[in-house]
């Protein structure tokens, strides 16, 4: 098995002893300062700052390099980092670098940004500990705390302020910050702090952003996009050295009770930091799904699907990313998961060719006039999805039924359409017209009867890669919100769990995927009306 420390992504350099340039010398006044600084909470003498060797080298790796006029070649960092790492205390004392220390800017904003109040507050606190801890920093600088106001330090010598802001305290447009810690990035809820930051950064030169973050869940969401944009630069796919990738993470097929992942994941644990005896106490429980999830995510950073109850695994459903090849006149199969007029339209075809592949090909619906305030709820970019032809945004702030009949109208034109499947709620005033154009039309119960066995057959050609969805990411994240029901004689539903994401699409492939796998190509139900009945119920 491939440990941690051969990965191509595993930062080795910070182990290896290698030289780290500074010709200019701001690697050792960064790593001075931070030795300079006390911690409240701080076991060593004097209390101060616990610089461990590892991070040392990463201080030493930010600052130190340079381009010939002294600025700094690193612009970006990506530090993943699992819970109990002092990632907090790392942040708060590299924001104060940048506000008090060595590599302040005269009337410079550092902004310390998180996902929302209670962890700014929680980030904010610990930079204001270490600011109390000494007396020089202290008698230095004002501190603005008061109830519901913006919470700052401010160097008043040269103007310098560090403030805490989050993502639910409205806009952060207008800021020219020179340096910026996105903090604990797989939390925010979408995209728009980190793109008012980003913008705000591109205006000044020399300036750095460290995002420090644990692994997260799903791949819709701007830390999955930070972290794999790392991983490539990590791996060499991408040469860019304003990027500094610093992954510590376990593979997905790690044995997760493996002291030796534990510690190659967690830099801290030779140290004493977080417990190891803790590990060890949560290793030995009996673990429920929910509770290895959380330990693989939360203490070996692997980075999680969605839900908290897969339905599959998601690695194995994204064998079936490659293209879908057009299937012109070929029998298909087609579901539909109408919604309210509001939310997402699902519609997916499906095939089978002569090898027992079964490819999809899937669309979306929303109202244009909700696409934001709807990828806000679900934090995904609805938005980027429509631009990317993904998801039709229909005019308006309903879905245009007319919009969906006549996508399927489309399809039945191209494709010899067997079985238009629907689930009945919402669907009457899209099918009604379709029943009028003489088109195969069933509506397909949603119980267990009808759903089990459906999701054994999308189970088996998942599971047997036999499976082809192109890589659609909208019907990607579906099945990664995907949660599973099974009541006592072992029959299956799908549902969403707690998850807040959607599942339309999910729904509509297990609708047709079953009926296309199971098919022979002959003709369809439709064609014997009291079986079709029987088993579906025609509209």
């Amino acid at each position: 098995m491939t440990t941690l420390s051969e990965s191509s992504t595993y930062p080795a350099w910070i182990y290896d002893g290698t030289p780290i340039d500074d010709t200019f010398g701001h690697g050792e006044k960064a790593v001075e300062f931070l030795r300079w600084l006390k911690h409240p909470k701080s076991g060593l003498p004097g209390k101060a700052f616990q610089l461990d060797p590892w991070l040392e080298r990463i201080v030493r790796r930010i600052y130190g390099p340079r381009h010939p006029d002294g600025s700094r070649i690193i612009k970006t960092v990506v530090l993943l980092l699992p819970r109990g790492n002092r990632k907090t205390s790392t942040a708060a004392a590299l924001a104060l670098l940048h506000t008090i220390g060595p590599e302040r800017v005269p009337h410079g904003e550092a902004i310390f940004a998180a996902a929302d109040r209670k962890q700014a507050s929680i980030a904010f606190k610990e930079a204001l500990g270490i600011v109390q801890a000494r007396q020089q920093i202290a008698g230095a600088v004002k501190v603005y705390d008061a109830h519901n106001s913006a919470k700052k330090i401010v160097y008043s010598k040269e103007h310098v302020t560090l403030e805490v802001i989050s993502g639910d305290a409205g806009t952060q447009h207008g800021r020219t910050p020179n340096f910026v810690l996105a903090d604990e990035l797989h939390v925010w809820p979408n995209f728009y702090l980190w793109e008012a930051l980003q913008s705000g950064l591109d205006k000044s030169d020399n300036t750095l952003m460290v995002v420090a973050t644990t692994a997260g869940r799903g791949q819709e969401n701007v830390a999955w996009e930070q972290i794999e944009d790392a991983r490539k630069v990590a791996r060499g796919d991408i040469a860019d050295p304003s990027i500094l990738p610093i992954l510590f993470e376990a593979d997905r097929g790690a044995d997760w009770r493996d002291e030796a992942i534990w510690c190659a994941t967690n830099p801290g644990l030779a140290h004493g930091y977080p417990s190891l005896e803790g590990f060890r106490r949560a290793a030995a429980a009996e673990r429920s799904m929910r509770e290895r999830q959380s330990f693989k995510q939360l203490k070996l950073n692997i980075w999680l699907d969605q839900s908290t109850e897969p339905f599959v695994d998601m690695e194995v459903y994204d064998t079936g990313a490659g293209e879908v090849e057009p299937m012109d006149n070929e029998p298909c199969w087609i579901g539909v998961d109408m919604s309210t007029t509001t939310d997402l339209t699902a519609v997916v075809a499906a095939f089978k060719d002569e090898d027992g592949i079964v490819s999809v090909l899937s669309h979306f619906f929303l109202p244009a006039d909700l696409l934001r305030d709807r990828g806000d709820r679900d934090g995904v970019p609805y938005p980027e999805w429509a631009a990317q032809g993904y998801l039709t945004a229909t005019p308006g702030n309903v879905i245009d039924y007319g919009a969906v009949t006549e996508h399927l109208r489309e399809l039945c034109a191209r494709f010899d359409v067997r079985e238009l499947n629907f689930d009945p709620h919402f669907a009457q005033p899209v099918m009604a017209p379709l029943i009028d154009d003489g088109l195969p039309v069933l509506t397909m119960r949603q119980g267990w009867v009808t759903q089990s066995p459906a999701l054994n057959e999308l189970e088996r050609v998942i599971v047997g890669g036999k499976f082809r969805h192109g890589g659609h990411p909208l019907l990607r994240w579906c099945f990664a919100n995907i949660a599973i029901h099974t009541d006592s004689a072992g029959n299956r539903t799908m549902h969403k769990g707690k998850s807040t994401g959607r599942i339309d699409g999910a729904v509509a492939t297990w609708m047709v995927v079953s009926r296309a796998a199971a098919n022979d190509n002959a003709p369809s139900y439709w064609d014997d009306p009291d079986l079709a009945q029987s088993l579906y119920g025609v509209a």
